[in-house]
């Protein structure tokens, strides 16, 4: 991998590759693959960034981490510790939210069928807001706002009408959508007939999300047009003030070497710009803003590392390098096409070995940047590169992470790494073929801690009767 091409956080020295100052083949050694690995260092990097270019720049604005990215104790304290909300969407990640100590106001509860559990659970903490995503869910709210003698503050989530052109499974902000309120004048009269027929439920204001992984601001900016305009429409004809406006996330990150992925600012200035001149062009008070980055705060603060399991050549058509991960730890290149850039970091002693230790124990120290693992193998960077594609062990042809993939010859027993597995990912894994579910390893300035161990196959049979 050309140092040019690094992705944000690795350095090479001597052929070995580090990430936030660990060495990722010692990683692999110590706590087994495939294994998750998230940079505490990176993550507050972006979170300062985010403060930089946005809460301190725009007073009274508030931002909230998009959780459903990627959500653990370990990294919800440290969104806590940075002061931002969270966004949850579902009661799971409530509980988790509330268990890592977040505080029930920082709290934002999104999701388009939250059930009556959910409802009751998010009442009772006080979370700050929950996004209303149909007209059912005001009065589901009243009951249990009423039942507990509180009021519940709410936003409008709505559906701009814009395409985002994105792929079609992360674009949520078009007409045609299963989330949001449309803002035709009939529905909008009957969500205001609700309200005043709900009295501890609080309107603050409107919500939009036009998508995920976008690389311009023109879908954010013509959504805004729109809710804007239904804000307009909601003071002229209902004298009801729009106090918050919420922008949502979906700020594109840096997947593959030659991706270009904009600044924060590149989003955010245009669209306080437009909410400032709109204040002022139709006298209404200026609504305070907020924004929902998850991808974008820790998607390229992660990698996934893998060891080659097989190097399978069918002369002709295609070389196929098997891996010991695939779709049940990293869903996404089969589910939205997705793209990722891959390298050869190391290699293990004992092929297998590494494997097997990482599912009894998942426990253990990684060296850091003074240590050097020894083998009798060529290092990566002696090799010829070859273009293969990059399959997962898991019993579907579309299993595949990577196709025409660039790398130095591979052998089995190397260590790969896919970069930018930050987001969705660990957040997305699941069980198939009965395959434990990976173990999470931070890694902050040289050293590692273990932040979610490795499922063992008795974890897998925990709750069968």
């Amino acid at each position: 991998m050309e140092s040019t091409s690094c992705p944000e956080g690795i350095e090479i020295e001597n052929s070995n590759h580090y990430f936030d100052g660990v060495e990722l083949e010692a990683l692999a050694q110590e706590y087994g693959t495939p294994l998750y690995v998230m940079s505490e260092t990176i993550v507050r990097r972006h979170c300062e960034a985010l403060r930089e270019s946005f809460l301190r720049r725009y007073p009274g604005t508030r931002a909230y981490y998009a959780s459903k990215a990627f959500q653990t104790l370990d990294m919800l304290r440290i969104i806590k510790d940075e002061g931002l909300g969270v966004d949850v969407v579902s009661g799971g990640e409530l509980y988790a939210a509330l268990k890592a100590g977040v505080v029930p106001s920082d709290i934002i509860f999104h999701g388009n069928a939250k059930t009556d559990h959910e409802f009751r659970l998010a009442v009772e903490a006080g979370v700050g807001r929950i996004a209303v995503d149909n007209l059912e869910e005001i009065y589901r709210i009243e009951r249990e706002a009423a039942r507990t003698g509180k009021t519940q503050t709410i936003l409008f989530r709505v559906t701009p009408g814009v395409d985002s052109h994105t792929h079609r499974f992360i674009s949520t902000g078009s007409l045609d959508s299963k989330f949001g309120i449309p803002l035709e004048p009939v529905e909008t009269t009957r969500y205001i007939e609700a309200l005043a027929a709900c009295p501890h439920v609080d309107f603050a204001g409107l919500h939009f999300h036009v998508g995920s992984q976008l690389l311009e601001n023109t879908s954010h900016l013509a959504a805004l047009r729109v809710a804007l305009g239904f804000a307009a429409r909601l003071a002229r004809d209902f004298g009801l003030t729009v106090r918050e406006l919420n922008m949502g996330g979906g700020f594109g990150i840096r997947y593959l070497p030659e991706d270009r992925a904009p600044a924060l600012s590149e989003f955010v200035d245009p669209l306080m710009a437009a909410v400032r001149e709109w204040s002022a062009r139709e006298k209404l008070p200026l609504p305070a803003c907020a924004i929902e980055p998850g991808r974008w705060i820790v998607g390229e603060a992660g990698l996934t590392l893998y060891q080659i399991i097989a190097v399978k050549e069918i002369p002709g058509v295609r070389t196929y390098v098997a891996v010991d991960g695939g779709m049940g730890d990293n869903i996404r290149p089969a589910l939205y096409d997705a793209k990722y850039h891959a390298a050869i970091v190391g290699r293990t002693r004992d092929q297998g070995a590494s494997v097997g230790r990482g599912e009894a124990a998942g426990h253990g120290r990684a060296q850091n940047r003074s240590s050097v693992v020894e083998s009798n193998v060529a290092t990566a960077s002696e090799r010829p590169f070859r273009t293969v594609t990059i399959a997962g062990r898991y019993c579907e042809s579309g299993d595949i992470l990577v196709r025409d993939a660039s790398l130095p010859e591979p052998r089995p027993g190397d260590i790969l790494s896919l970069f930018s597995t930050g987001a969705y990912c660990f957040a997305m894994a699941s069980n198939y073929n009965r395959v434990p579910r990976p173990a999470l390893v931070m890694v902050k300035n040289g050293k590692a801690r273990l932040s979610v161990r490795r499922e063992t196959y008795e974890d897998l049979l925990s709750r069968d009767i």
